[in-house]
């Protein structure tokens, strides 16, 4: 099954403890795509700046992905600029301008409005109210936020959060919004908002994923040499989706391979900047790398591998 996603498309600019690059793609909805794209058929749906080149646009339209609803206004296109300690355990804002993304409150095509999976990745509470509004009969509904929404627009997202079923965020988002510090009280606080699944991404250490009958903790992959950190989480929660809209279910097996494959694609993005590594990826070294992970883990996944 297809699906939609809402989110930035744009360009960054990344500091690490050895390397700077400037003006490569970026943005929420390009890595989730990126990786949406190898399980299911994934539209995007964003607003970028009329410098916004036609050979990026490419990258997308070239592996199948739809760029129907993807509109360009006047001006510069979205652009964050990030700084990451030594670790890549810490980051920092430098700049973050919308620019042509700013107000933009899209009408969904038809066929998107039917859309069984919609993403709304990391943008305003109100932008993520506003699609939902236009969906008929989702059979799920994912949310991704950050912590300049939970301190600002808090009470807009507690809303959003009663209308959807799954929740991505990082560990110290998830702490801020549910005023927990353990992590397991706080998936816990977090579902009480409404969503029926919760998926806590802890980066080197894994994900934590939660519903109101279990608790799965997927380790992540091991990465030898890590470059930028930059959309890992975007582009986990794109196999995550992708994986559920492949298998069209929500039981717990799916939800676990779903995360497994969400963390073994964020491991291929952090190897590269930008979407070097994960657009030129193929099918076979994913698969090669989640059965690397099922005997490394040694768990009961390898009898889910068929369902």
């Amino acid at each position: 099954m297809s699906i939609v996603v809402v989110g930035t498309l744009g360009y960054d600019t990344v500091e690490t403890g050895i390397e700077r690059v400037e003006g490569v793609v970026g943005g929420s909805a390009s890595f989730f795509a990126i990786a949406a794209r190898f399980f299911s058929p994934v539209s995007i749906v964003t607003a970028l700046g009329s410098d916004f080149r036609a050979d990026h646009q490419r990258i997308f339209a070239e592996r199948g992905i739809d760029m129907r609803a993807v509109v360009t206004r006047d001006g510069p296109s979205f652009r964050w600029h990030g700084r990451y300690h030594e670790d890549f355990a810490r980051r920092e804002t430098v700049s973050l301008s919308f620019n042509a993304f700013a107000g933009f409150h899209p009408d969904l095509l038809p066929d998107q409005r039917r859309a069984d999976y919609v993403f709304l990745a990391n943008v305003s509470p109100d932008l993520q109210n506003h699609v939902i509004d236009q969906l008929s009969s989702p059979r799920m509904v994912g949310v991704d936020t950050m912590d300049h929404w939970i301190g600002d627009s808090r009470a807009e997202l507690i809303d959003t959060l009663k209308r959807i079923d799954l929740l991505v965020l990082n560990e110290s988002e998830a702490r801020m919004l549910s005023g927990e510090h353990h992590l397991v009280k706080a998936g816990r606080a977090l579902m009480r908002f409404g969503p029926k699944i919760v998926m806590i991404k802890r980066g080197e250490h894994g994900v934590i994923q939660m519903t109101a009958d279990s608790m799965y903790i997927a380790p992540a992959f091991p990465v030898e040499a890590v470059v930028d950190p930059t959309g890992a989480g975007d582009a986990f929660a794109g196999a995550v989706m992708g994986y559920l809209a492949r298998v069209g279910r929500t039981d717990e097996p799916a939800l676990r391979i779903a995360a497994v494959y969400g963390n073994i694609m964020g491991s291929f993005t952090v190897e590269r900047f930008s979407l070097d590594r994960i657009a030129d990826l193929s099918w076979e070294e994913i698969d090669r790398r989640y059965r690397e992970f099922i005997e490394m883990t040694d768990t009961n996944q390898a009898r889910w591998n068929s369902q």
